[in-house]
Formats: structure tokens, sequence, C-alpha cells
């Protein structure tokens, strides 16, 4: 299965949509009519046999019925298709003697790179004028944006600068209230919200008496816990009315250092 007979320039893959590859594959027969010419397919050559009825140099064969035979060779080998398997196309290859073309659509063209990776080299790629894709322009869906010279990027920066130095009061001067408009009559809200958050003057918290349990009355909030019951405010707190256990100092010295101390004292 040897390929070192086939020459990276005498390889070579011609991109073209199905519906002209049998308009391509006559016009390489005829520029080839010297040459012996296999046209390999994995699929069925019932109706491609019947297309080159007249092409005497050339021979149609499947996969399968090349495969069967490895005495068959060529001078070109063209392919309408590719094998799912890349070692299935060198497999082909090896039945060449000199030349190899790949007729190939642009879902065809995925399984080159596995070929290509066997291979160890990129086939190149030729269009032959009139077989090629057909362009499809994309159509822009965003408008394009107009380019602004420098000067006016600096009239637009100094336009900003000028609005955003300016005194309010003066912009307030400048705008004029419309004629017949309603919205200019409606308070704002920004103003409502602010008068809800405005401080109200507070009336002093009066002692209204005791109530029937003789608890304080108050006019308004009277933070019970600073006044007595009888409505005068505490001055201090009241001293709590559990006291801790008193320890004496003196129990808790050691004998050493009650020596020290009357000793110091004489």
């Amino acid at each position: 299965m040897s390929t070192s007979s086939i020459k990276p320039t005498n390889h070579r893959v011609y991109p073209c949509p199905n519906d002209k590859k049998p308009s391509l594959l006559k016009q390489i027969i005829s520029q080839n009519k010297d040459s012996k010419i296999i046209i390999v397919t994995s699929q069925d050559a019932s109706s491609i046999k019947e297309s080159l009825a007249d092409a005497t140099n050339a021979q149609v064969l499947t996969d399968d019925a090349l495969f069967k035979d490895e005495s068959i060779t060529c001078d070109l080998l063209i392919s309408l298709d590719l094998p799912q398997k890349a070692i299935l196309y060198i497999k082909r290859l090896s039945h060449t003697t000199s030349k190899a073309i790949l007729i190939l659509n642009e879902s065809e063209q995925k399984l080159l790179y596995p070929i290509e990776t066997l291979l160890g080299r990129v086939i190149k790629q030729e269009i032959v004028e009139g077989f090629e894709y057909e362009k499809i322009e994309k159509k822009e869906t965003k408008p394009k944006q107009k380019q602004m010279s420098k000067q006016d990027i600096k009239d637009v920066a100094k336009k900003r600068y000028d609005e955003g130095t300016r005194d309010p009061n003066e912009i307030k001067k400048e705008f004029k209230k419309p004629e017949g408009d309603k919205k200019f009559d409606k308070p704002r809200r920004d103003d409502d919200k602010a008068k809800q958050w405005e401080k109200k003057k507070k009336s002093p918290n009066k002692f209204l008496g005791k109530d029937e349990k003789g608890k304080a009355l108050f006019s308004g909030k009277s933070g019970e816990r600073n006044h007595r019951h009888d409505g005068s405010a505490k001055e201090n707190y009241d001293a709590p009315k559990k006291i801790g256990k008193k320890i004496s100092i003196k129990s808790l010295k050691k004998p050493e250092d009650k020596k020290q101390e009357d000793k110091k004292a004489d």
C-alpha cells in the first residue's frame, strides 16, 4: 500500500458542490485523454457510468470492486467522495502511479484531516473557475456607526464640560415651562418624599398623673425607665437590691505574709 510514487504536486483537492461534480469530472477527463483514469466512489456508481459511457479511457469503480483486484492500476485516480475511514483512501492511492484528484463538497472536506495526518502533509486545494462554491453574502444586522473626526470629538467633549460646570441656578432660569402641559403642574415625587423625612417639632412630654394601677401617664412616649412613678425624672439609677457576698482580703493572706507585715510594723 505504498504512496511514494505520488508527488505532492500531483495530489490535488478540487472544492465543488454536488450539482457541478459531473461537469467538472467530464472536463478533467477531456484534459487527460492520454491517461488511464479510474473514478472511485464509495456510493452507487451506476449513474456515473451512464454519464461517462463515451469516455474510453475512464473506468468507474466502487471501493469494493477496486480493493478486490490489487493489479488494477491507473495514471490518474479521481475520487468523487471520501470513505469514512482514512485508511481506505490510502488504499485507493496504492492503485495510481502518477496523479490523484479529489472532487469534494463542503461536508466531505471534514474527512480530509485524518487522511492528511496519515500522509504527513496537507493536500493542496485548487479552485477550478466556474465550479467554486457560491458565496453567500452576510447581511449586516447592525448599521455602521459614523466615525467621528478628531474635531467632532473635541467639540462633544467641550460641550459636556461646559454643561457639567454650569451653575444649576442658571439652568433653572433658562428652563421655561411649556404652555398647556399638565405634567409640570403636578408636584414632584421627590419633594413629597423629602417632606416625609423632615424632622418634626416634638411637643414637650408632660406628666398627666397615674392610672388605676398607679402607673405614671404621660402625654407622649414617656421613656418609663427614666421616670419615677410620681412622674419625676430619675437622676441616678437605684442601687441594686441584691448585694454580692463580701470577702475579707485579710483572711486570704498567707501566714508568711502576715509575719512580714508585723515585722514592718515593728
